[in-house]
């Protein structure tokens, strides 16, 4: 069984997951975003796998940088996002100081590609690339888990109005991989509430199917 701690991280409360399995000290964590303290603390102990990123925005890559150098792990990213975590620029830090100082950190360790299947904490986990929202921009399924980031929020999609967006590539991403999975599949975005597949399909006034 999958168990799912959620975080809500930085000025733009984004969803951080840390994720284990039988063994309750061994975890990988989902998008770790700014200000993390209630998630490093969370972490004491623990032996951290993986940092996996649903995309590289600043808001979810902030605490990349400190969970990375106390727990020694390898991070995760789409290849068409390897230098984003490098420069403030492309991570769009830059872009708002008023929430984000410039934020860099080193490249991720291993690239994520469509179809990919990661065996992490017992459980595996098969990547799904969904941009439209940003150009490598990944959804995570474990089961009947599904980590979305920033591209099927409850009853919204992520915006595409940021250097790498296109809406044709969003709709592309829900109606042609994430709407096709079982509508009992459950949904945890990159900011607020959980839904499910079967319920946005339907009640999304974004993207229906």
């Amino acid at each position: 069984m999958l168990n799912v701690r959620s975080f809500n991280l930085g000025p733009l409360q984004t969803n951080a997951y840390l994720l284990t399995g039988s063994d309750p000290g061994r975890g990988i964590i989902i998008d770790p975003g700014m200000n993390p303290a209630a998630l490093v603390r969370s972490i004491a102990g623990m032996e951290i796998e993986a940092i996996l990123l649903t995309h590289a925005h600043f808001d979810h890559m902030g605490g990349v940088d400190e969970i990375r150098k106390l727990k020694n792990c390898p991070v995760y990213l789409h290849s068409l996002e390897s230098e984003w975590l490098s420069s403030p620029k492309l991570n769009g830090s830059l872009k708002w100081p008023d929430v984000a100082p410039p934020l860099s950190t080193d490249p991720a360790e291993y690239d994520l590609a469509e179809g990919q299947i990661l065996e992490l904490i017992g459980h595996s986990f098969r990547v799904f690339h969904t941009p439209g929202h940003s150009p490598g921009s990944v959804s995570f399924l474990c089961g009947d888990d599904l980590f979305s980031g920033d591209v099927l929020f409850k009853l919204g999609v992520g915006r595409t109005d940021l250097p790498g967006g296109k809406e044709r590539d969003l709709v592309d991403s829900l109606r042609g991989k994430l709407y096709k999975l079982d509508e009992e599949v459950k949904v945890y975005p990159g900011h607020g509430q959980r839904t499910t597949i079967g319920f946005e399909r339907v009640r999304n006034p974004y993207v229906t199917l």
